[in-house]
């Protein structure tokens, strides 16, 4: 079965933008294609987390040829574990270091009660666990119409239940229902969380769209025409997404139905792209850089997660943080947004090198 460097490097461009986007210098003076849509709307930076999960339902492709031989309970005692590792790892990151400091400058441990369940990793894993069931068991055709029943059918709720607004949306209150306002992220103004329980359903159709392309792209290999059909294929969803905004708008927080539509219509372009430019035409750019980050996706990102956590943890002189000191005396001077930037990129460097070293080395980590 043959191996599209294209994919790798798609994956390890996903995990290179989280990092770049998670560890600007300066919130308040980063270029807004680096910020998240404030509420509905799109950004560049709204693309990289759908994009993961598009490339994690790539990688089921491959996985799948290898469940022939085994036992149904062998492949989901291998599924439910790394599901739940997963899960813990993103919990204890919303936790760590286990402290934090009280308005007078001292330590103080974190309370279970205020720490947040929810987040990025959590999301990955569900989608991982739930996706990998439906992929088993559905076939291609199944898998089509019970991801357009989950995209109308979480339409239809927030429509009937609530609204689209940061207040009223049935998201929020499934979410403040079972897992209480402590537990959710706060960073809005009001507990709200952007990987709210209810939002993980449509998240699961960007897995399966990815699985889906990946099957199409190793049955038989690629051509010009296949990335042609899925050029045209991209296109399509986008001019949906397009549609469908006026009625049910695009939107990151939420993960609205058009919000998949669109980034699955971009990611099915962004790969026939660079299977073209990568795997068929061969165009002599060494994407070295990428397919580091795509070997160990998750130890990379979560080894930039912890180091940028104990850096705002820190304490330089009383008050002002590692992080932000470190940015004001090396690189405040460049200038505002482009100091912010510049920040991001070495930061983002110096995870490469470890990643690097770990390729050299032949360590790869399995989450």
């Amino acid at each position: 079965m043959k191996r599209y460097k294209a994919l790798d490097v798609f994956r390890g461009l996903t995990i290179c933008l989280m990092i770049v986007v998670n560890t600007t210098g300066d919130w308040d003076n980063t270029f807004a294609p680096l910020l998240h849509a404030k509420w509905h709307g799109f950004t560049p930076t709204d693309l990289v987390f759908p994009s993961f999960l598009f490339a994690v339902g790539n990688a089921f492709a491959f996985v799948k040829m290898r469940w022939g031989d085994k036992s149904l309970s062998e492949i989901f005692r291998k599924i439910l574990k790394r599901t739940i590792i997963i899960f813990l790892l993103g919990y204890l990151m919303y936790w760590f270091p286990f402290m934090s400091w009280t308005e007078t400058g001292d330590l103080t441990m974190a309370p279970f009660s205020e720490t947040r369940i929810l987040g990025v990793l959590q999301r990955i894993a569900l989608c991982y666990f739930l996706g990998a069931v439906m992929i088993y068991f559905l076939t291609k055709r199944q898998l089509l119409i019970g991801s357009g029943i989950i995209l109308v059918g979480y339409w239809v709720l927030l429509c009937v239940f609530g609204d689209f607004t940061l207040e009223g949306n049935l998201v929020r209150t499934v979410d403040r229902l079972i897992l209480g306002d402590g537990h959710l992220y706060a960073g809005d103004g009001i507990p709200f969380d952007p990987e709210g329980l209810l939002s993980t359903l449509p998240a699961i159709c960007n897995v399966i769209a990815g699985y889906l392309v990946g099957k199409y792209i190793i049955d038989g290999g690629v051509d010009f025409k296949k990335l042609s059909k899925m050029l045209m294929c991209g296109v399509a969803l986008l001019t949906l997404a397009y549609m469908w905004d006026f009625s049910f708008p695009t939107n990151k927080k939420l993960w609205t139905s058009s919000f998949v539509i669109l980034t699955v219509g971009m990611d099915i372009i962004l790969l026939s792209i660079l299977i073209y430019w990568i795997d068929l035409v061969k165009t002599p750019v060494n994407f070295k850089f990428f397919e580091i980050f795509g070997k160990n996706p998750l130890f990379i990102y979560l080894l930039s997660e912890y180091l940028a956590i104990i850096m705002i943890f820190v304490r330089v002189n009383g008050e002002q943080s590692l992080y932000s000191y470190i940015y004001e005396k090396g690189f405040s001077w460049i200038g505002q947004y482009y100091g912010a930037l510049v920040f991001a990129l070495v930061f983002t460097f110096l995870c490469w090198l470890v990643g690097w070293w770990l390729d050299k080395k032949k360590i790869y980590i399995k989450v």
